[in-house]
This record gives structure tokens, C-alpha cells and sequence, in this order.
């Protein structure tokens, strides 16, 4: 046979083989991952973005092989309900939110499902969010808000910068779920520094108002500083609008949680970085996505986050020492 004529018919032969094999063999498509995730406060929203931009560090592109599906809601539970039942409906991979609330809400709504969820800045004290920190249980898993630890360094640094402030007004939403175990670590370490904790458990914004009224129509306000701990009311601008009204004048000391209005803000904050938050949480996404179980990946906690104030620091004549400046993560100046 010809040697050309051979070499043809084995090229034919080789094309038909590989026809076949194609025709039989299953195109393997990459998965793409629909992930739905809740911001339920305003604040917070940022912590999407980093979570985000981590994703991409882990080798997830969106449009390529993950698409988000990002809402955001300010203390709104119905309509967080109605996002996440729609997260549900829609099967997703996976559900990040956050904060406490919309935590236990996508707990609840993927309850057996088998969609996992990933919370971040979530309070686990208090409330049935997780089983424990090392195995939190079910489909959730995350990055918690270190509440207990930082109330106790937000009262530790006021008392740094306000050494004279021995009468502390402790306002906080009533009921709170994580108040009760912040306030038990609190009181004994207030006793140690010598000063007293005025607790004010508030049902509302309006209330809030009444009570500074009444305290201003006395001729003392009964305080000299007042603390932010970790709980829903510190983290709104119109609660710090009501006590700045009634605190700036004065020339009383706000600090604990990062809160301003109209070039006036708290002294200080002790509390989390965002960005850190969303990284953390991004981690545990992709061990899951990959294939861990959300209940048996421990729950990470960020490290406290100190930010200084120094220009109202300044306006209110308070001395903050070089030694907390040194240990400051950011400083407004």
C-alpha cells in the first residue's frame, strides 16, 4: 500500500476516534457558585466589599465562577425575612450575613435545607446562633463580634482618657440579648477603677430623649462621661445625635463605638475593623464551598480595633497619653 495513502487513512482513523470520544465523553463545565448575601445595618455594609475582594484572593471571579446576589437592609426584619426566604427559594451555595439579627434569621430560614450560611459580625452571647466557638453545629459557621472582650476595653480606655470621669452613663437598648453577660464583666471591673456604671436600659429613641431632658432640667446631668458598649443603640447616629445635644455643650465624654454628627464625634472606639471581618468571613466560605461542613469550622474572632478622636479629644481638654497613642490602630486628628 502506498506509504501516503496509509498515513491518510490512519489520520482519518485518528479523527474518527477523537469525533467519537467527544461525542461520548461529557463536557465538564466549571461550576459557578451563587452566593446570596444580607447587610442588615448600614454601618456594617462595608464588610461586603472586603468579603468580596478576599473571595478574589482565593481564586473566585464574579461572572466566572461565583455571582452574588447582594442586599442591604438598616433594622428592617421583615424585609430580611423576605430577602432571605428568597435566598432560600433560589438554592443558593451559600448565605453570607450580617449582623446579629439577620445572623439568626438565616439560621433559621436555611433551617434544613442544607444551605449553609456564614455570619460575621454577630454577637454569639445571649442567644442560640452557634452550639460553641470551636464546633458551632448545624449549617453555620463565621466571624463573631468580640462583644465581651471589647466592653471591657472600651471602659478600660475611657477610664485611660478620663481619668476623672468617675460617674459613667451606660445607656443601652432594653433587652438586648447580649447586654446581660457585657454588664456582669463590667460591673466588677468598674468597682476596681474606682467608678460607677449609671445603667439607662432604654425601649426606644424617645425615651432616651425624655431621660437626658430630665437630667438636664435637674441642673446635673448625674454623670461625666458616657460609655458605648456593644448592642444595637450605639450603633445609630440619631441615639448619639440625642446624648451629643445634651453632652457637647457640657463638655462630657462620649466614647466606646465610632459614631459622629456634624464634624462632632465619640472621643473614641474600641471595636472591630470591617475589612478584617469580611476577610475572616470570606475564609470560611471557601472551606465550605470547597466541601467542609459550615457546623465543624470554628468560629474566628477579629482583634479589637482602637480608633482615637484626638481633635474632640482636644476641644473637650482631654489629655490622651503618647503611651495610648502608640497602641491606637487610627487616629483623627
Amino acid at each position: 500500500m502506498d506509504k501516503k495513502l496509509l498515513i491518510g487513512i490512519i489520520v482519518v482513523l485518528i479523527a474518527v476516534v477523537i469525533g467519537i470520544y467527544l461525542l461520548i465523553t461529557p463536557i465538564k463545565t466549571q461550576k459557578v457558585y451563587h452566593v446570596g448575601i444580607l447587610s442588615g445595618l448600614n454601618l456594617f455594609a462595608p464588610i461586603a466589599d472586603s468579603f468580596k475582594e478576599e473571595m478574589v484572593n482565593l481564586g473566585y471571579v464574579e461572572g466566572k465562577n461565583i455571582v452574588y446576589d447582594l442586599q442591604k437592609t438598616n433594622f428592617e426584619p421583615d424585609k430580611e425575612k423576605q430577602i432571605l426566604e428568597k435566598f432560600v427559594a433560589d438554592k443558593v451555595d451559600l448565605i453570607f450575613g450580617f449582623n446579629t439579627e439577620v445572623s439568626l434569621e438565616a439560621k433559621n430560614a436555611t433551617r434544613g435545607t442544607g444551605i449553609p450560611v456564614v455570619f460575621a459580625n454577630a454577637f454569639i452571647e445571649g442567644n442560640d446562633l452557634i452550639e460553641n466557638v470551636r464546633a458551632p453545629g448545624n449549617n453555620i459557621t463565621g466571624a463573631r463580634y468580640p462583644g465581651t472582650d471589647v466592653a471591657v476595653k472600651r471602659l478600660e480606655v475611657l477610664h485611660e482618657i478620663a481619668p476623672q470621669a468617675k460617674r459613667i452613663w451606660l445607656p443601652y437598648q432594653k433587652g438586648y440579648p447580649s447586654v446581660p453577660l457585657q454588664l456582669e464583666l463590667l460591673r466588677p471591673v468598674a468597682a476596681s477603677l474606682g467608678v460607677t456604671l449609671i445603667e439607662f436600659p432604654s425601649d426606644n429613641l424617645v425615651s432616651l430623649q425624655a431621660e437626658l431632658e430630665k437630667r438636664s432640667k435637674s441642673g446635673d446631668m448625674g454623670f461625666d462621661a458616657v460609655l458605648y458598649i456593644p448592642e444595637s443603640l450605639s450603633t445609630t447616629k440619631a441615639a448619639f445625635e440625642i446624648i451629643a445635644n445634651f453632652t457637647r455643650e457640657r463638655k462630657i465624654p462620649v466614647g466606646g463605638s465610632s459614631v459622629a454628627t456634624e464634624n462632632y464625634g465619640t472621643v473614641f472606639a474600641v471595636t472591630v475593623n470591617s475589612a478584617e471581618m469580611g476577610k475572616l468571613a470570606a475564609r470560611s466560605a471557601d472551606k465550605i464551598l470547597k466541601g467542609m461542613n459550615a457546623g465543624t469550622i470554628p468560629v474566628v474572632s477579629p482583634q479589637p480595633y482602637l480608633k482615637i478622636n484626638y481633635k474632640v479629644a482636644q476641644e473637650l481638654g482631654l489629655n490622651v497619653s503618647e503611651s495610648l497613642l502608640n497602641r491606637a490602630d487610627e487616629i483623627i486628628r
